[in-house]
């Protein structure tokens, strides 16, 4: 643990004797063992347990949702997995992520990825609203696509770009749902994320799922040359 880590051995025989890690070793602990944070250090975690059948978790930071919940969220897929967000460049950016969504739809997952029109004017107003520019949130969606791109070479695989005031970013696998929620003037990344399971068609991920319908319905296809997509 302590080579993996970078950190003196000593440092990990106290974390055993109960000492509480700082959060980038914290997250780091728990994405090597390939478990929650919350199962290690329940107390100190910036999240709830279940809170009902519906709202599963609270995270108050996008940031705080560890790589493990990641992966474990679009792993469990059986049928569909959906994407909506500008760029998503953190998911994208992520080998382990990409290569599981990936192995998913060539199992017969079905992968929906709405990703927002870099020349759109919303896009264009969200990056003024962040005090990051225009430029910088068109680029980060063309970076984006590049990285998403290779999967679209998978049978079942799609990517839309959108051109919508995106009130909430949603990360689908079946019924289960991590939505980030967009805050005025505040990166995604620091804004809260909410794990919902939709345990009957009326609650609140319902709703999200609808929304995520609407957008896709909308949406424009990104431009993929056939023969490029193989099974």
């Amino acid at each position: 643990m302590a080579a993996r880590l970078a950190v003196d051995p000593k440092t990990v025989d106290r974390w055993l004797k109960g000492r509480v890690p700082y959060p980038r070793h914290r997250w780091a602990v728990a994405d090597l063992l390939e478990v929650s944070e919350a199962d290690l250090w329940p107390e100190v975690v910036g999240y709830s347990r279940p809170i009902s059948s519906e709202i599963r978790a609270v995270y108050q930071h996008r940031h705080e949702v560890p790589q493990a919940v990641w992966r474990d969220h679009f792993t469990r897929a059986v049928d569909e997995i959906g994407i909506l967000t500008y760029s998503g460049l953190f998911l994208a950016e992520d080998t382990a992520i990409m290569r599981s969504i990936a192995q998913r739809a060539r199992v017969g997952v079905k992968v929906r990825i709405l990703l927002g029109d870099p020349d759109s004017a919303e896009v264009a107003a969200r990056g003024l609203d962040e005090d990051i520019g225009p430029d910088v949130m068109a680029a980060r969606i063309r970076n984006a696509i590049a990285l998403y791109r290779p999967m679209c070479g998978i049978q079942g695989v799609e990517i839309r770009l959108h051109g919508t005031v995106l009130y909430n970013s949603i990360y689908q696998a079946d019924r289960q749902l991590l939505v980030n929620t967009h805050a005025y003037g505040i990166p995604a990344t620091q804004a809260p994320v909410t794990h919902l399971m939709a345990d009957n068609d009326e609650g609140a991920a319902a709703i999200y799922r609808s929304s995520f319908e609407r957008v896709w319905t909308s949406a424009k296809p990104h431009p993929i040359a056939p023969e490029t997509r193989t099974g």
